[in-house]
């Protein structure tokens, strides 16, 4: 299929890779147009900017997740019928796994044949930019950048930049961001905070939007998403779709927000019914459930009204002993414990208790990065010895990670045990994508299923 696309990316994190997606694409929703957005790698929370602020669909394609057919796959899948599908890349252009370029934006770029659009940011330089073009340009013959946004530059400077960067490069200009420190966007731990947190969101969002509108080209954008090859993607086998739609409660709110949307999706297609429901504000599980969803989010953010409600806690913890099919990630994961808590013992709050033990902040970051996940007992997901990608990132740690998975970094003799795994029951501190493995999803479905047909 043919999908008008771009790739922005940047020399590194913290250039204004967000700040830019998010400014063409709010202006291309104010014009009527019909775009798409997606986030390489694993990140939660961009999209939700891109998607909840916005009102653009926006999905993840992660390499080490989903492989090539698959990320092609769901790449021409979402972008059915957009006028532009605008990929944000993710750290540096060419910063893949331990030191390669394997699950980069460059690798994802590559696979897709995407043009690549570099966001520079063009705080205290000047001609040294172009070097800076010249050098991610010629990194790879095939680096398949064809254009750069300049970042946070005046406009007196512009024009100059405009023609040093073109004249020495050979790459096409197509605008600026001057700084607008009126319209940043706070961050967090795990990166921006999520977009239910920013203040005057659409505000600002609608302010980027009317400055792009006016120092961004957007038709010469378009153009050269036009320009993009056609999309050469093979149709994916999915496993038979679970009998009897299932009801698969799906916690949803400013305490859990972290799931990928392709994966909710998928749990769909293969027969399940959702039902989002909320931890913070719902007295009971929706009516119905056969099984749970706990993703993750920012639960210690609302330990005390997560801990106040509890109804909700005595029925997740009775119904999870007593067999309720169970995914919890991360944040869900931390919800489950008997504690949440800090180290200090300053604050002490009683979650759910379907897993023993407390989990408390440690206050750096625990573990992170790219994982495959081996079971060492069968259980909810799969059965021993078979292996999906997950990834981890966390502040926080558990008296109790659990061992039923062995978790081995990618190019690395790094490994740990992690994770509980019981025929119901999938808890622990990786996050993982359900289209990395269908059968995952399939298989979490099976068990709400039985688990609905004992209740009958």
């Amino acid at each position: 299929m043919s999908a008008p696309r771009l790739l922005l990316c940047a020399p590194a994190s913290g250039g204004g890779k967000t700040t830019v997606t998010c400014a063409i694409l709010q202006a291309l929703m104010d014009r009527g147009g019909n775009p798409v957005a997606f986030k390489c790698g694993p990140d939660y929370i961009d999209p939700m900017f891109h998607s909840e602020i916005i009102g653009a669909k926006s999905r993840n394609l992660d390499l080490f997740f989903l492989g090539e057919d698959k990320t092609r796959y769901l790449l021409a899948k979402n972008s059915a019928g957009a006028g532009l599908a605008l990929i944000e890349g993710v750290m540096g252009y060419y910063d893949g796994i331990a030191l390669s370029h394997e699950a980069s934006a460059y690798h994802l770029a590559r696979v897709t044949n995407t043009p690549a659009v570099l966001v520079v940011d063009g705080r205290g330089s000047a001609r040294t930019l172009a070097a800076v073009v010249y050098g991610m340009k010629t990194f790879r013959p095939d680096s398949g950048i064809q254009g750069v946004i300049l970042n946070r530059v005046s406009p007196m400077l512009y024009p100059r930049l405009k023609a040093c960067i073109e004249e020495e490069t050979g790459v096409t200009v197509y605008g600026y961001l001057p700084n607008r420190p009126d319209c940043a966007l706070e961050s967090r731990h795990l990166g921006l905070v999520t977009a239910a947190e920013v203040k005057n969101l659409k505000e600002k969002l609608k302010k980027l939007a009317a400055q792009a509108e006016q120092t961004i080209d957007l038709a010469g954008l378009l153009a050269l998403a036009s320009s993009a090859p056609a999309l050469a993607a093979k149709e994916i086998a999915l496993p038979e779709p679970v009998e009897g739609k299932p009801v698969i409660a799906v916690a949803k709110d400013k305490a859990f927000c972290f799931y990928y949307a392709d994966g909710l999706e998928l749990l769909e297609t293969l027969g399940a019914r959702l039902a989002p429901f909320s931890p913070l504000e719902d007295e009971a599980l929706p009516e119905g459930t056969c099984g749970l969803y706990l993703g993750g989010g920012y639960p210690e953010e609302y330990a005390r009204e997560l801990a106040d409600n509890h109804g909700l806690l005595r029925e997740i913890h009775h119904k999870i002993l007593h067999g309720l099919p169970t995914v919890a990630e991360c944040g869900g994961f931390l919800y489950l414990h008997r504690h949440l808590g800090d180290a200090d013992g300053r604050y002490d709050w009683q979650m759910a208790g379907a897993v023993s033990g407390q989990a408390h902040n440690t206050g750096k970051l625990s573990r992170f990065g790219y994982i495959t996940l081996t079971a060492q007992t069968d259980g909810l997901l799969c059965r021993a010895g078979e292996s999906f990608p997950a990834h981890e990132f966390h502040y926080w740690d558990s008296t109790t990670p659990g061992a039923d998975f062995q978790a081995q970094k990618p190019q690395s003799n790094r490994g740990w045990a992690c994770g509980w795994h019981t025929p119901t029951l999938y808890a622990g501190f990786p996050h993982f994508h359900f289209w990395a493995r269908p059968e995952l999803a399939r298989n979490f479905i099976a068990a709400a299923r039985r688990y609905e047909e004992a209740l009958l």
